[in-house]
């Protein structure tokens, strides 16, 4: 009978509770990353952590920018008419911010009516 060689069972030098402390931390990483706010997932600036001169600034700066209006409403803002597409116009819109309920900014818009037949 031949004797077969004996090999750890984790690979080189690491041990089968090793392996199971290190499956264990990516699993709690894992859940971490799934209750992290929205913000931080989506990437877009939250109105309701500025103020309304921060995000009026900040529109001003950009020209157009996606900003998050509540947990799952966002929009795109815009300084003026210059950063809408041929055929929009300019709407006037209140989002909440940290100082104030209804912040004037502007969005784009559709200028033509939906006719359903």
């Amino acid at each position: 009978m031949s004797q077969q060689h004996k090999r750890p069972l984790a690979g080189k030098g690491r041990t089968r509770t090793g392996r199971l402390g290190l499956m264990a931390v990516a699993g709690a990483a894992l859940a971490l990353s799934a209750v992290q706010p929205a913000m931080a997932q989506s990437g877009r600036p939250d109105t309701r952590s500025m103020t309304c001169a921060q995000v009026q600034a900040l529109i001003s700066q950009r020209g157009g920018v996606v900003l998050s209006t509540g947990q799952h409403t966002f929009d795109r803002y815009v300084a003026n008419r210059n950063f809408c597409q041929h055929g929009e116009i300019l709407k006037r819109d209140y989002v909440p911010t940290r100082d104030n309920n209804r912040c004037y900014v502007q969005r784009c818009a559709n200028n033509q009516p939906f006719y359903f037949d």
